[in-house]
This record gives C-alpha cells, sequence and structure tokens, in this order.
C-alpha cells in the first residue's frame, strides 16, 4: 500500500484522467441529488411538517387537498372516532404574491391552521399576519413586509420566519383560519367554504394507538365521506412525486455505473501498463493479493480525492444557480455519493484482479 500511495505522490498525471472523470461525475452526482431533495422538500414541506400522524380527506377527493372539502359536522364525527386525541382544520390557496420593489410576482400557499405543523408558531393572532417560509427570501420577501395576494390583492403582513414549509413548489404562508377565508374570499369569491368547513383535517392519534386502525376507525365514523391516510402516504400520494423521484433515481443510479466503468477501463490499461513491474514484484515475493491491494487502495484514494474536488464544485455552483432553483445539498445526500462512489471505484478496479492475478513472475528476467 506505501508504495501505491507513494505512486500516486510522485506521479498524479498519470491517475489525472481518472480523477477528473470521477470529479466530474461527483458533481452531477451531487447536482442531480441536491435538485431531486429541493424538488422534494419544496413540494412536501407543508404535509411533512403537519403534527398529526393521520391526515383526513373527503372520499371524493382522491387525496387532493385543493379539491378536498371537510364539513364541521364530519370534522365533530373524527373527532369523536376511537384513538383520536386531537383534530386541527386545515386549508390552502395558492395564489400569486406581488412582493414590495419586484415586478415578478412569487408562487405562495397561504395556509390557514389550526394546529400548529413543527416549526411554525401557534396561528397569529391578528388576521392578515402570516409567516413566511424562508425560501421566499430568495424572492425578495423581507420580514415587516406586506405582500398583495392574488388578482384583488388581499394584504398580507409577514410577522416572522418559518423553515420547509412550502407545498408543491410554492412558498408557505401561515395565518389564521380567518386569514385564509379573506384570502380566498378575494381571489376566488365562487370557491368560499362554508363556516367551519376546512379542506382537510390533521388528526394527532392517542398514544398506545395504531394510526392505521385509528385511520379505519374514522372512515367508519364518517359513514365512508371521508378518506383518512398516515401523513407519509399523503406525502407519497402528492402529484408527480413519484414519477419525479424514479426519474432522478434512474439518472443517478446510471451515473454511478458510469463512475465503475471509468475505473475499470483506467486501471485494465494502468495493469497492462505496469505488467513488467508485477512481475517484478512477484519476482521478489509479491502475492497476487498484495499487488491487487495497492490497486484497491489507489481506486479508494482517487475516489474520495474526487469526491472532495467535486463537492467543492458543487458548492461552488450553489453560489451561480439562481435561488428560485430548488437545490439543497445535505449531509444525507454527500454521505450516499462518497459511499457509492468509492463502493463503484472498488468495484470497477476488481475487474483488474485477473490480469495481475495471470502475471508470470518469469517475465520479468525475460
Amino acid at each position: 500500500m506505501r508504495i501505491a500511495l507513494t505512486e500516486l505522490r510522485r506521479r498524479p498525471a498519470r491517475f489525472a484522467p481518472a480523477l477528473v472523470a470521477l470529479m466530474l461525475l461527483t458533481l452531477l452526482l451531487l447536482v442531480l441529488g441536491g435538485l431531486l431533495d429541493g424538488l422534494y422538500n419544496g413540494s412536501t414541506g407543508a404535509l411533512r411538517a403537519q403534527p398529526g400522524e393521520l391526515l383526513t380527506y373527503s372520499s371524493d377527493a382522491k387525496l387532493s387537498l385543493v379539491r378536498s372539502r371537510i364539513d364541521a359536522a364530519t370534522a365533530a364525527e373524527v373527532a369523536k372516532a376511537p384513538g383520536v386525541e386531537q383534530v386541527g382544520g386545515l386549508g390552502v390557496v395558492l395564489l400569486g404574491a406581488k412582493v414590495p420593489d419586484r415586478a415578478e410576482e412569487a408562487s405562495v400557499a397561504l395556509f390557514g391552521y389550526q394546529l400548529a405543523p413543527r416549526g411554525v408558531p401557534s396561528p397569529p393572532q391578528h388576521t392578515g399576519d402570516v409567516y413566511a417560509d424562508r425560501s421566499l427570501r430568495a424572492h425578495g420577501v423581507k420580514l415587516g413586509q406586506t405582500l398583495l395576494l392574488g388578482p384583488n390583492r388581499y394584504p398580507v403582513a409577514v410577522i416572522g420566519w418559518v423553515s420547509d414549509t412550502n407545498f408543491l413548489l410554492q412558498g408557505g404562508l401561515w395565518g389564521n383560519v380567518e386569514t385564509w377565508r379573506k384570502a380566498v374570499e378575494s381571489a376566488r369569491p365562487d370557491a368560499v367554504l362554508a363556516p367551519g368547513t376546512f379542506q382537510a383535517l390533521t388528526v394527532v392519534v392517542s398514544p398506545g394507538s395504531k394510526p392505521t386502525e385509528v385511520a379505519a376507525a374514522i372512515d367508519a365514523a364518517t359513514g365512508g365521506t371521508t378518506h383518512t391516510v398516515t401523513r407519509s402516504f399523503a406525502v407519497d400520494s402528492l402529484p408527480g412525486l413519484a414519477q419525479q423521484r424514479t426519474t432522478f433515481n434512474a439518472i443517478i443510479f446510471t451515473t454511478f455505473f458510469v463512475a465503475a466503468l471509468v475505473v475499470a477501463l483506467f486501471f485494465a490499461l494502468l495493469t497492462l501498463e505496469r505488467t513488467t513491474m508485477y512481475a517484478v514484484f512477484k519476482a521478489v515475493g509479491a502475492s497476487s493479493r498484495q499487488i491487487f491491494a495497492q490497486v484497491l487502495s489507489q481506486a479508494v484514494v482517487i475516489a474520495l480525492l474526487s469526491f472532495a474536488l467535486g463537492a467543492v464544485l458543487a458548492l461552488a455552483a450553489t453560489f451561480v444557480i439562481p435561488p428560485q432553483v430548488p437545490l439543497q445539498l445535505t449531509q444525507a445526500r454527500a454521505v450516499e455519493v462518497v459511499v457509492g462512489l468509492v463502493v463503484m471505484s472498488v468495484a470497477g478496479s476488481v475487474l483488474s484482479l485477473r490480469r495481475v492475478v495471470r502475471v508470470d513472475p518469469a517475465s520479468a528476467i525475460g
């Protein structure tokens, strides 16, 4: 191993092609993964932040928060179902927001809520006050500003920041129920809901109760007029989310495969070039296992160096890519990439094992 590392240090140009190729693949993997994470978080944050383990929709809404309607009588039946500890109404309206001193509108999702989601304070006391997701700062939103929502410019004042609460890639705004109702009335008078009616309910399950059993009990109590699912199921049911993840994951796995091919081709050629040197090593007592350990160590070092350089480029890219692009570089994604890169590099280098084993030490003396 010492010889392998010494060669890397003294002859870096020999390994530059593989290093550069893997560095660029690392950049691609991190950016693709960052886009996937950004799109996922930007679409699902509002639902993932809900305090209840269950979400109740109307049975005909097909798990669409926008289409669902739960009236006061149904909500009362849900609250009395076995295993239910607490129920809170939830409503949302998707609107454009006029930001002061900005020509382009920001796309927002204004929520009215009764139970505070994770990371969101209790509903504001004053109608017209909202908490804004920090992602809206990329659109020029500032604390204390008044945003004008919808075609009739319903005003809301930003009184605080929250994080990871967006919905369908629209910046989250969180106000009390009256703020939400007035915004709907202003922008879409034909979509105004009756008093006490919400689009969905977030349901907190009693300690010791199983969420799936409570969900079944709720739907039975409402005579099948509701469809109650776990929070994670509601998240996964958002439109286009599964297809989006499948597409990105296919590209990511293909890129890992290409990384293995790059390493395999590079070390196959390198092993062919080193045949005489390996023969000398065997002639002086080195085993095929020891020689192959050198190949593996070089593959791992190259993978780690490539990841480090690619990560620096990915971080630099975040300063160039517009903030409106949902790119999120996370530690979990970085760990996944570095582990995958090392594994695929080792797998690629294994293809050189057969050639190493077949080296004849007699060839070292002609």
